[in-house]
């Protein structure tokens, strides 16, 4: 059975990572904070105070960390898995770079003789918690072949996409619809209250229509009963629409949409919002409709 390190436990990594352990693999976890190490090791993981650590041990260490130059460090940096790297050595990576920084740090490694794949998820923290993730990746064929027992204890969607950066690329692009779906459904809850009709009633009548989907489905309960608490950050939000924004600019892509969607969400940071779910775009609507949507 493949030894698995995980490093980055944070809103999603803790549950992933508690997913691999109670697949019945051996886990050996790593974060800065050590209070949720220690509540895995009750779980029976084990514990590690390096990434070079981590990777000493393992046949797959995968990370999990809020942007690019977190990954490069942890990855690439002094105490870092290179440095405890062994050949045949494969890391994944789960969280959301840019696809340059992904096939940056495969090169490095290749030297190394590690294969890396990046496979950033899709799903939130319920599809964290709930082992239903999408999983895209990007990277090595055989060494995917290797980890899919692991990534079938994460996620209910695994898809190889192509060669290194292919993953990051895939959830570049669906984060384009994410905050698409999360402002379109914003902006018809405002309409409708400021139109003078009853969202919820509103949200019954188009769901089983065209306009369905996930966060149609997912989300208005939980703002109707004013929740905005996160399953996925309004700060990471933005971040990942800048990864888009970049890597567009790269490539001389036209993404005037989400041109227009990132500076919503930049709104909400600088309203103080960043901290709330990405759905909590909705606020920034109100505020500029003058209405909310639970009077």
């Amino acid at each position: 059975m493949l030894r698995v390190g995980y490093i980055g436990l944070g809103l999603m990594g803790k549950s992933i990572a508690r997913n691999i352990l109670k697949a019945g693999f051996p886990v050996i976890v790593h974060n800065r904070s050590r209070a949720i190490v220690d509540e895995l090791v009750t779980e029976g993981a084990i514990s590690a105070y390096s990434p070079k650590e981590v990777a000493e041990q393992v046949d797959v260490v995968f990370t999990n960390l809020p942007d690019s130059p977190d990954v490069e460090k942890v990855t690439l940096g002094e105490n870092g898995i290179i440095t405890g790297a062994h050949a045949g050595l494969i890391t994944v990576d789960n969280s959301t770079i840019k696809p340059a920084s992904a096939r940056m740090i495969a090169e490095k490694l290749k030297e190394k003789g590690v294969f890396a794949l990046d496979a950033p998820v899709s799903g939130g923290d319920i599809g964290a918690k709930n082992g239903t993730l999408t999983i895209m990746v990007g990277g090595d064929a055989e060494a995917l072949e290797k980890v899919l027992p692991v990534f079938q204890a994460m996620g209910k969607t695994i898809t190889h996409v192509g060669e290194a950066g292919a993953g990051q690329v895939a959830k570049a692009a669906n984060q384009i619809m994410v905050a698409a779906q999360m402002v379109a459904m914003g902006e018809l809850l405002v309409f409708s209250k400021k139109a003078g009709v009853d969202p919820r009633k509103v949200v019954e009548a188009i769901k089983g229509g065209a306009a369905q989907c996930w966060t149609l489905d997912v989300k208005p309960p939980r703002l109707f009963d004013g929740n905005r608490n996160p399953g996925f950050k309004a700060y990471m939000q933005l971040k990942d629409l800048n990864i888009v924004l970049d890597t567009a600019k790269e490539y001389d892509i036209p993404v005037s949409a989400t041109e227009e969607n990132t500076k919503l969400f930049q709104q909400m940071i600088e309203q103080g919002m960043g901290e709330l779910d990405n759905s909590a775009v909705v606020g920034v609507i109100e505020k500029l409709a003058g209405v909310t949507i639970l009077d």
